[in-house]
């Protein structure tokens, strides 16, 4: 069943769209800049986690999330940075996306700080040994990276973290009550919970870099 099938009331055009949503303030149509400038730069060697969103030449679309030390992200130029892919589950959506599709959108967090920085541009898989070395953690270099060439850059407003009380652990849920990982990849696998658990503490300790 599709959505146009679960949904009885749906929006089909972009003109019924605004007189729900309106339109942008003067601020929000000029924040929005092409490059990467000193400012955009700062934000990035200060953030340790991003999202990567990206879709196939059908259309088909993936968020995945990189996270490492401050400053992972190598920022080359006002137009260019790369993101180094560490070792991970080998399903490689992102990578393979961006073979037939290479437009991508990055959302830039830094932890504690409620404001985001979206860069959206289009990606290049990169194995530059140069490049490469630069972004070693532990003697070990990236397995590749994820070069993007910038063409838009801008900051997005705090309210969905204000929203969410997202860096505010008085509402953090209980430790004890939250979705056990192993238990839905157990189930999601057919692979028993233990088998899982040792498999992630494996993963988790012996294979970060």
């Amino acid at each position: 069943m599709g959505a146009n099938q679960k949904f009885s009331q749906t929006i089909e055009s972009e003109e019924e769209l605004r007189t729900i949503i309106g339109f942008p303030s003067k601020l929000v149509k000029n924040k929005i800049i092409t490059y990467l400038d000193d400012h955009c730069s700062n934000f990035i060697s200060k953030s340790s986690f991003l999202v990567i969103s990206t879709a196939d030449k059908a259309g088909y679309c993936d968020a995945s999330p990189r996270g490492d030390m401050p400053g992972f992200v190598l920022v080359l130029d006002e137009k260019y940075l790369i993101i180094p892919e560490r070792p991970g589950n080998r399903r490689i959506d992102s990578m393979r996306n961006i073979l037939s599709n290479p437009s991508v959108g990055l959302l830039f967090i830094i932890p504690g700080m409620e404001e985001t920085l979206r860069v959206n541009g289009k990606a290049t898989l990169v194995k530059d040994e140069e490049l490469l070395e630069k972004m070693k953690v532990k003697e070990r270099k990236p397995l590749l990276g994820i070069g993007v060439e910038v063409e838009e850059c801008f900051i997005h407003c705090a309210k969905a973290f204000k929203r969410s009380h997202l860096w505010e652990p008085d509402f953090w849920e209980d430790k004890e009550t939250l979705p056990s990982a192993s238990k839905i990849l157990s189930a999601h696998s057919k692979i028993s919970n233990q088998d899982v658990v040792d498999i992630l503490e494996e993963s988790y300790t012996k294979r970060l870099y």
